[in-house]
């Protein structure tokens, strides 16, 4: 069968989780411990290096579970979607009340007081989780201080309807390896972040999400809004019957096309569509 993937779990030959005992062979297995990203987006890294490949990003209020520690990094898996890999511990706190709210609007601006005046303190974008305390005019307390509009919170799971339309919001990000906020993402991370947005749970990689999402259309069948068009290592999101939504290397932003253009430039260099699926 071979070993578990790596990306969704985390061991290595001196040390494993817990759940892997009895799957794998290493030294010693720990349980981990909770803790959470703090107010700025968290980098997860391949290794424990500024330098490494970024696989993904933790976003702000994120849940974690650490097992190991070492020279500033933590070694983690993401509670969300399972993604394991480094992130610099000083962006990590000790898990505090639940989050009350997330953040709806692409990206959302913390300030000092409920004024629209003050200079921001900090800016985090769509999925972060907050603790909301109180309303203060038409801003939202936060928990640890400060305030956000609060027409950009809601709370978590609430938010409904048409994926694809939070995914259009994304319209020029640009195209940014293992990114997932409106300063930057991948093909994948903007499905992801679509998705969840509307409370469908959503894996992180293109190819995790063929394997888990929707049911695949027959050859020939008409495409409709929603329907996801899988290649190799790629993932787009049809806007309509004939128009594909996707963040990409060649434009290095997220674009809409012509999804017979995708097709054909990705045909050119050997990688033909996989599949395409409807949730």
């Amino acid at each position: 069968m071979g070993n578990p993937d790596k990306r969704l779990h985390a061991y290595r030959p001196d040390l494993a989780e817990a759940s892997l005992r009895g799957r794998i062979d290493a030294a010693r297995f720990v349980e981990g411990h909770d803790m959470q990203v703090g107010r700025a987006v968290a980098s997860l890294r391949r290794q424990p290096d500024d330098a490494a490949m970024q696989l993904t990003e933790a976003l702000p209020g994120e849940a974690c579970r650490v097992f190991d520690e070492a020279g500033g990094w933590a070694w983690v898996k993401l509670l969300r979607d399972g993604y394991v890999g480094h992130v610099r511990a000083s962006l990590l706190e000790r898990p505090g009340p639940a989050a009350t709210h997330e953040v709806i609007a692409p990206s959302t601006l913390v300030y000092p007081k409920a004024d629209l005046k003050t200079q921001i303190a900090s800016i985090i974008p769509m999925l972060s989780r907050v603790v909301v305390t109180g309303v203060e005019k038409d801003y939202s307390a936060l928990a640890g201080g400060g305030f956000i509009f609060s027409k950009h919170l809601a709370p978590p799971g609430s938010v409904t309807g048409d994926f694809v339309s939070i995914a259009e919001r994304f319209l020029f990000t640009p195209y940014y390896w293992g990114g997932k906020t409106v300063h930057g993402l991948d093909c994948s991370g903007l499905v992801q972040v679509a998705l969840l947005a509307v409370g469908h749970e959503c894996p992180r990689d293109s190819d995790m999400q063929e394997q888990a999402l929707g049911t695949r259309l027959p050859e020939g069948e008409g495409l409709r809004r929603g329907d996801l068009v899988f290649w190799d290592g790629h993932v787009g999101i049809m806007a309509d019957a004939t128009t594909l939504l996707h963040a990409n290397g060649h434009d290095m932003m997220v674009v809409m096309e012509p999804l017979s253009a995708a097709v054909a430039r990705s045909e050119a260099k050997g990688k033909p569509v996989t599949s395409i699926k409807r949730l």
